[in-house]
């Protein structure tokens, strides 16, 4: 996938998508009831955004995450928390708008 570009009067800014990843990742780390992201497939982690699918482009992102929830919370309200954060916090460390968050509860677990 090609990289994302901001375009205004006094030039062009250039995202890369990996970094899109990467705040994605971090926020849903600091959610509550979040203990990990998981990798979308079973094959096993490489990056630790390996959970995370950065879609669309500059004026529409469209990103799915996986994660795995705390045994005991209430998961619809867990992923709204995680989806309005992952928005608010893409949007306003890049300044690109999201279109979409899809959140996938892939495991839940007792967090230790």
């Amino acid at each position: 996938m090609s990289d994302l570009t901001i375009v205004s009067s006094r030039g062009s800014i250039i995202i890369s998508r990996d970094v899109v990843g990467e705040i994605v990742a971090e926020t849903a780390a600091r959610c509550y009831g979040v203990i990990g992201l998981a990798p979308a497939s079973r094959v096993g982690r490489l990056f630790r955004r390996d959970g995370v699918n950065v879609g669309g482009e500059a004026n529409g992102l469209r990103i799915a995450l996986h994660v795995v929830v705390e045994y005991g919370l209430n998961l619809t309200e867990v992923a709204a928390t995680v989806r309005s954060q992952v928005a608010y916090e893409v949007e306003r460390l890049t300044g690109l708008s999201v279109a979409a968050v899809e959140v996938v509860v892939e495991d839940v677990r007792v967090n230790a």
